[in-house]
């Protein structure tokens, strides 16, 4: 069975929570997918676990059951066979969950503050849209049985809506043009990464997607280390994940440190991928072997920086937006009421 379709951020955390359970009680995992087929409502999911769960009825490891259903990411087969092979496939497990739910929550988190702007943009939009299409020509009308005219700034205000009249077929394609390009930035590789490229030279959002990679940066560390992969092979798999290309180069720049003697605290120290104090903490964690808990402890630090850029962004975004587009809606009214006022004044 081959799907195209991966499965989201929620789906493997969720897949993967499951399969720890089921290892941590002490059931196989061939025996757990046919509990997973029995409990799954969904019929997708139900035709993904069992596509798993024949791989493994026919003797193959779970590694090769998993890989075959053709959903879940280069990642995560990586860290299911390391699991495997380490005999510590319950632990992967467990924090390919935690990893792939902060993923999630990261997501969820720039969605949901996204979203209120956007459709209060799309609101003013529609009401500039209609200010300039519908209403004023009908004060043109008004001005023109009182004998006279409106302003100049009235005029230009309307010419602009005429024109958006007549072109409205260019309009719609123009819309069509922007939300094609939406999905080009989001959702292909080579689009989200030109518009990487150019977000990280932007300096209201710079910070935050520093911060963002960084955090993924951390994240995926704790997963490896804790796996118990050496730190070489940790930054290799790490640097798969990272979308960031300056995080990217850091990476680079901190296995060149290493290979060259530098030990890992003092490579990420000099590499600039984390600040001094969270060097200090992971030179520590190495001394006492946590080294895998205090990456997850940086990872979750800057999880909740990352909440705070976001919503003082939106805190800044949102007050402007309503600002701007107040100023518009109300010069284009009082350029038709004052002078309207002023004429209704002259006649009482």
């Amino acid at each position: 069975m081959k799907n195209t379709k991966m499965l989201s951020n929620t789906e493997i955390s969720s897949f993967c929570e499951q399969i720890a359970l089921i290892l941590n009680a002490g059931i196989t995992p061939v025996e757990g997918m046919g509990i997973l087929v029995s409990d799954t409502k969904n019929a997708e999911g139900r035709i993904i676990i069992q596509s798993i769960w024949n791989v493994c009825k026919a003797g193959e490891s779970f590694y090769t059951a998993v890989k075959s259903s053709g959903v879940f990411p280069d990642y995560v087969l990586h860290m299911i066979s390391i699991g495997e092979e380490s005999g510590r496939l319950d632990e992967v497990m467990a924090s390919l969950a935690r990893y792939y739910e902060r993923e999630e929550n990261i997501h969820s988190s720039i969605k949901s503050a996204l979203s209120y702007p956007l459709i209060m943009i799309l609101m003013m939009f529609l009401v500039i849209l209609v200010l300039l299409t519908k209403v004023l020509p009908i004060f043109n009308q008004v001005f023109i049985q009182l004998g006279t005219e409106m302003n100049s700034i009235s005029k230009t205000f309307m010419s602009v809506g005429n024109a958006i009249s007549r072109s409205s077929i260019g309009l719609l394609i123009f819309v069509a043009f922007c939300f094609i390009l939406y999905l080009f930035f989001t959702k292909s590789i080579k689009g989200h990464s030109i518009y990487m490229k150019y977000a990280l030279k932007f300096p209201l959002v710079k910070d935050f997607y520093e911060n963002m990679a960084s955090g993924r940066f951390a994240s995926g560390m704790a997963l490896t280390l804790s796996s118990g992969l050496d730190t070489f092979s940790s930054l290799d798999l790490v640097a798969e994940l990272v979308d960031n290309p300056v995080m990217k180069n850091k990476i680079t720049k901190c296995k060149t440190l290493i290979q060259s003697g530098a030990n890992f605290a003092e490579a990420l120290a000099a590499a600039n991928i984390f600040s001094i104090l969270y060097s200090r903490m992971i030179a520590v964690g190495f001394r006492t072997g946590n080294v895998d808990i205090i990456m997850d402890k940086i990872a979750k630090n800057y999880e909740k920086e990352t909440d705070t850029k976001i919503y003082n962004i939106i805190s800044v975004l949102e007050p402007t937006l309503v600002i701007v587009l107040s100023l518009i809606v109300g010069l284009i009214l009082l350029s038709v009421i004052l002078p309207l006022m002023g004429i209704m004044a002259s006649i009482g």
